[in-house]
C-alpha cells in the first residue's frame, strides 16, 4: 500500500469510511482489528489475530488489554471498488473509557462487538451510549462464535436463538438511547446486513447477504469445526471481506455523514460561510481540524491525531486555535498505519490525520484557518473519582516531574492533574485505580522517571439540602456588600448539565438553544434570563434589578463563584448540584473602591456563609458495578458487598452463572479486584455500568471531613 495511493483515495469522499472498533472488555476488538490490517496486506495472515498489532504500548502487551485508542489507514477493495478505511481500535476497559469518547468525535461509523457466549454486557452498552451521543451509526459484530461451537456444543437452532437474544438487546438499547429519528432508523438487522458473526480469533465472518452471495450455510460452519477444518472457513469467507463489506454498505461516508453530525457537535451558525462548508464537508472550504488524542513523539514533539471535518491542511499552513486564541503554523501533516506516522504533503476534509506543530494543544481544540465558533466540548461519562499524590523521588527531577504530568495531562484528558509548584505536590485523578496504577508505571518505564506515591484518596462533593437565608459578604473596605441565596438544583437540570444537553460556560449573550433547553426542563422565561454561568454542575442567577455597576463587577463576581464551586467550604472539595442567586449588591460609587481584592473575598464570604447556614452535605462517590460469577460464589459476593456498605439492586440467575448489580461506594473498593479474586477463587469478574454521587451517612460525614481537612493541612473549624 504506497503513501501515493492513500492520497488520491483520501480526496475521493465517496470512498472514504471512517470507523470506530467498539465493545466491553475482552470481546476481541484487536484481535478483529488485527484482521482487518491483515485484510488490507498490513499483517501476514498467520499472525492476524494473534500478535494484537495495534496494542503497541509495552504495558498493553504484558497485561492483554487495550489501554489507548489506535488510529490506522488502510486500502480495501470492495466489489472490485478502493476503499480508504480510517480505522479507530478502542480500549474496553471502563478506566479508559474516555478514549472511547474521544475516538466518537473523529468518526462516522461504529463496529460494536459482543461475544457470542457472554452476549451484551455493560461496556457494550457504555460504548453504545458512546458512539449514539456523538451521532456515530452502529453495526453488530457477534464474535467468539466458535466458542458456542466447541464449548457450549449450540445446535443451529439454539445459535440461531442465542444471536436473536444479542441482537434483540443491541437494538433495545438503540431503542431507549439514540436520539429522535434515528431509533428505528439505526436498528440493526441480519436481514439487510448490519450484522455479521464469526471468530475474529479464526478470522473468519459471515453475513446474511455474503452467505446467500456465496451460498453458505450455518450447517457449513458447524461441520467445518466438527471436521477440524475451521481453516477452510477463512479462505472462503475472510473476515475482513465480510465485515468491510458491511461497514461500506452500512456506514456513511464522511459527506453524508456531515449533513447530520455537525448540527450535534458544533453550535454555530448552520447558514454562515463555515456552517455550511462543514455540513457538506467540503475540501476547498477553511480547514477546520478537531485533535482527539495527543502523542509524544521523541521526535516530531506533540503530534494532534484527529479529524479534518473541512478544507485542506498542509505543510507550512497557518493555522489558529479558538480555544487557546493563538495562530501557530503546521510543521507536519501525516497519516495513520497503526505506531507509524507516514508523512504526507497535503490532506483534505473527511479523514483522520496526525498534525504537528499546534504548540501547547489540547484534546476537542478546534483548529481552523480563522476564529470561529469551537465546536462542543467533549464530554465524558465518568468523572474521575480517585486520586493519588505524586512526587519525584529525587528533588532535582522535580521540573521534569512537572513537564511529564503535564505530558499526561495532554495524552490522557481523563486524568486531571494539579500542580503545586511551590510545595512540589502534585495530584493526579483518574477514573479509578488500574488508571492510575498504569499511568504511573508509564511515567517510571516511558517517561525513565522514578516517582512514588501516596495511598490513593477519594475525592468527595459538597452541596446543599435545601434553601439558604440571603447572607452578605462584606468586602475588606467595607464599602461593598453582596447578598446571597443558595439552594440545590434541580435533579433534572443537573443531569442535562451532566449529559453536554446544556453547554456549560458563561452566558455572554441570549442563547436560544440553552433558553429552550431550560424552558422544556420546567424554567419560566425570566429565571432563564437571569442565568449568568454554568460551571461544573452549578447555576449562577443574577437577580438583582436595576443596579448600575452591575455589569462593571459581574466577571469579577463569577469568578469568584467558580473559585467556591472547584473548592467548597466544608473540606475544599469541588461543589455540584448547586443553584446561586446573587440577590442584591451594594457598591461604592467610585470604580477604585471596588475591584477585584475587594470583590473577590466579598463574594466568597457571601457564598460559604450561605452554605455553612443551610443543610450543607458531603456527597461520595459511587459505583455500580454488575458482578458475574458461577452461581456457588453468590453468598460469598453477598458478604463482600455487604462489607463494603453496598447495596445490592438486583441478582439474576441463568443455569450456573449469577450476576449481581451492585452499588459500592468508591472509598470502600479499593483492593476490589483482589477481594473479588479471592471471594471467587479467580472466577468473578465486574464492570462499571454508572457513576453516581450520594449523601455520605451522617454518622460518617463529621469524621469525614475532619480527616480531608487534616490531610489538605487545614484548620479543624471551617
Amino acid at each position: 500500500m504506497a503513501k501515493e495511493d492513500i492520497q488520491k483515495l483520501m480526496k475521493t469522499q465517496k470512498y472514504i469510511r471512517n470507523i470506530a472498533i467498539a465493545a466491553h472488555i475482552d470481546h476481541g476488538k484487536t484481535t478483529f482489528s488485527d484482521n482487518l490490517l491483515a485484510g488490507a496486506g498490513m499483517l501476514s495472515e498467520s499472525t492476524a489475530g494473534k500478535q494484537r498489532a495495534l496494542d503497541f504500548h509495552e504495558d498493553e502487551a504484558t497485561r492483554g488489554i487495550t489501554i489507548d485508542s489506535a488510529s490506522v489507514s488502510m486500502i480495501h477493495k470492495v466489489h472490485g471498488e478502493d476503499y480508504l478505511i480510517n480505522l479507530i481500535d478502542t480500549p474496553g476497559h471502563v478506566d479508559f473509557g474516555g478514549d472511547v469518547t474521544r475516538a466518537m468525535r473523529a468518526v462516522d461509523g461504529c463496529v460494536v462487538l459482543s461475544c457470542a457466549v457472554e452476549g451484551v454486557m455493560p461496556q457494550t452498552e457504555t460504548v453504545l451510549r458512546q458512539a449514539l451521543k456523538e451521532l456515530v451509526k452502529p453495526v453488530l459484530f457477534i464474535n467468539k462464535v466458535d466458542r458456542l461451537i466447541k464449548e457450549v456444543k449450540l445446535t443451529p437452532q439454539e445459535m440461531e436463538k442465542k444471536f436473536i437474544s444479542i441482537i434483540d438487546h443491541v437494538n433495545e438499547l438503540i431503542e431507549n438511547i439514540a436520539p429522535e429519528g434515528y431509533k428505528e432508523k439505526w436498528k440493526v438487522g441480519v436481514g439487510e446486513g448490519s450484522v455479521a458473526f464469526g471468530s475474529a480469533f479464526h478470522n473468519w465472518a459471515l453475513s446474511f447477504p455474503y452467505m446467500k452471495e456465496k451460498g453458505m450455510t450455518f450447517k457449513d460452519v458447524i461441520d467445518a469445526y466438527e471436521n477440524d477444518n475451521y481453516k477452510e472457513l477463512a479462505k472462503k469467507a475472510p473476515l475482513h471481506e465480510v465485515v468491510l463489506e458491511m461497514v461500506v454498505k452500512h456506514h456513511p461516508n464522511p459527506v453524508d455523514a456531515q449533513k447530520y453530525r455537525i448540527p450535534r457537535i458544533w453550535r454555530g451558525d448552520a447558514d454562515s460561510e463555515i456552517g455550511k462548508t462543514l455540513a457538506s464537508c467540503d475540501a476547498r472550504g477553511e480547514a477546520v481540524f478537531v485533535p482527539i488524542k495527543i502523542v509524544v513523539d521523541k521526535h516530531a514533539g506533540e503530534v494532534a491525531c484527529g479529524r479534518l471535518f473541512s478544507g485542506t491542511i498542509k505543510q507550512g499552513d497557518e493555522a489558529y486555535m479558538n480555544l487557546a486564541k493563538r495562530k501557530v503554523r503546521i510543521q507536519q501533516v501525516s497519516v495513520y498505519k497503526g505506531a507509524h506516522r507516514v508523512i504526507v504533503d497535503e490532506v483534505s476534509a473527511g479523514n483522520i490525520i496526525g498534525v504537528v506543530g499546534l504548540k501547547d494543544v489540547f484534546v476537542g481544540e478546534t483548529v481552523s484557518k480563522h476564529e470561529m465558533e469551537p465546536f462542543e466540548a467533549i464530554t465524558h461519562m465518568f468523572d474521575p473519582v480517585v486520586t493519588k499524590s505524586i512526587e519525584a523521588t529525587k528533588a532535582a527531577d522535580l521540573p521534569k516531574l512537572v513537564e511529564v504530568l503535564k505530558q499526561i495531562a495532554k495524552e490522557d484528558p481523563s486524568i486531571k492533574i494539579e500542580i503545586n509548584e511551590q510545595t512540589g505536590e502534585s495530584l493526579m485523578s483518574g477514573m479509578g485505580e488500574l488508571h492510575l496504577e498504569i499511568i504511573e508505571n508509564r511515567i517510571k518505564t516511558e517517561k525513565g522517571l522514578q516517582v512514588r506515591t501516596s495511598a490513593p484518596i477519594i475525592v468527595y462533593r459538597e452541596t446543599v439540602e435545601k434553601e439558604s437565608p440571603s447572607v452578605e459578604g462584606r468586602s475588606p473596605n467595607k464599602h461593598n456588600s453582596f447578598y446571597m441565596i443558595i439552594e440545590p438544583l434541580e435533579d433534572n437540570v443537573y443531569e442535562a448539565i451532566r449529559s453536554g444537553e446544556l453547554r456549560e460556560g458563561r452566558i455572554k449573550k441570549k442563547s436560544t438553544d440553552m433558553a429552550q433547553q431550560l424552558s422544556a426542563l420546567g424554567w419560566d422565561g425570566d429565571t432563564i434570563r437571569k442565568v449568568r454561568d454554568i460551571y461544573k454542575g452549578n447555576i449562577f442567577l443574577d437577580e438583582t434589578k436595576g443596579e448600575v455597576h452591575i455589569g462593571e463587577v459581574i466577571e469579577m463576581v463569577l469568578d469568584a463563584f467558580e473559585m467556591v464551586m472547584v473548592a467548597g467550604p466544608l473540606a475544599r472539595e469541588p461543589c455540584m448540584k448547586l443553584k446561586v442567586s446573587l440577590m442584591d449588591i451594594r457598591l461604592h460609587e467610585d470604580a477604585i473602591h471596588r475591584g477585584p481584592a475587594q470583590v473577590y473575598p466579598a463574594v466568597r464570604e457571601s457564598l460559604t456563609g450561605a452554605i455553612k447556614k443551610t443543610k450543607a452535605a458531603l456527597l461520595e462517590p459511587l459505583q455500580v458495578h454488575v458482578i458475574e460469577m458461577p452461581d456457588k460464589f453468590l453468598g460469598a459476593i453477598t458478604k463482600l458487598v455487604g462489607g463494603k456498605r453496598g447495596q445490592i439492586i438486583e441478582v439474576k440467575q441463568e443455569g450456573t452463572i449469577a450476576q449481581m448489580k451492585a452499588k459500592i461506594p468508591v472509598a470502600e473498593m479499593i483492593g476490589w479486584s483482589n477481594d473479588l479474586r479471592s471471594a471467587t477463587e479467580g472466577r468473578g469478574s465486574s464492570s462499571l455500568l454508572e457513576q453516581e454521587f450520594e449523601r455520605v451517612p451522617m454518622s460518617l460525614q463529621a469524621e469525614i471531613i475532619r480527616k480531608i481537612r487534616g490531610r489538605k493541612g487545614l484548620s479543624e473549624n471551617q
